[in-house]
């Protein structure tokens, strides 16, 4: 039983061991956060978080949050993901769930491009684009993809692109359906999401009065959608 045939059985297995992370301390003040969430689809927030193939090749992964239900609402993954694939992304999600009023993001060139503004403007969709260098001022994505790299990501060897859809599909409806967030009143996110369409109070006051954002680098969870194979 030498090192090579360990390794070799590691990889047919698909184990893979689960990387210690260093814990983050708060970079800002969460009070600094422009525009809150106030009802379902007000404000979504996206971000990009990359992984590897088991041979090394590169996955990109673009992901879709809606702030005030925490839903996943999609992973997508290629080999690299440019201005029209944005594009393409919000235009599904806008046929399903509707333009939101405003689209939170950092400053990565694929999500400033000017066809992506010009597309999002055309859509009655405003963009906020946060201070470069504070990430608290997205911090749920943020503390989305913590989680997602912690549960997901490292926890899986992928084969492929079509094999990493696969398993980033499944962690994404488990993410949905199956976890009970506290600040969602410990319901699920496709619950809270149903129950504030079925309730006629304020959106606003169906969660827990103590509720807070979580701080960047506070962890949530993750899971994806509609991915092409990389």
């Amino acid at each position: 039983m030498n090192k090579k045939r360990v390794h070799r059985l590691w990889k047919e297995e698909g184990l893979q061991r689960k990387r210690k992370r260093k814990k983050k301390r708060a970079c800002g003040p969460t009070e600094k956060i422009p525009v809150r969430a106030e009802y379902p689809n007000h404000v979504w927030t996206c971000d990009f978080i990359e992984d590897r193939t088991e041979r090394g090749g590169k996955l990109r992964m673009l992901c879709v949050l809606d702030e005030f239900t925490r839903e996943s609402l999609h992973i997508r993954v290629e080999r690299s993901i440019g201005a029209a694939k944005v594009i393409a992304s919000l235009e599904w999600l806008f046929l399903i769930h509707g333009a939101p009023r405003y689209i939170r993001s950092d400053n990565g060139p694929e999500l400033v491009a000017k066809a992506v503004q010009d597309w999002l403007a055309e859509r009655g969709a405003q963009t906020i684009y946060i201070t470069p260098g504070s990430p608290w001022e997205n911090p749920y994505i943020e503390s989305f993809n913590d989680k997602f790299r912690d549960e997901c990501l490292n926890m899986h060897v992928f084969l492929d692109g079509r094999h990493a859809q696969e398993v980033v599909e499944a962690c994404r409806s488990e993410y949905n359906h199956e976890r009970p967030h506290s600040s969602l009143n410990y319901m699920t996110p496709a619950e809270f999401a149903a129950h504030c369409r079925n309730s006629g109070r304020p959106t606003a006051s169906l969660r827990s009065d103590n509720a807070e954002a979580p701080r960047a680098g506070q962890q949530i969870v993750a899971n994806p959608l509609t991915l092409s194979g990389a």
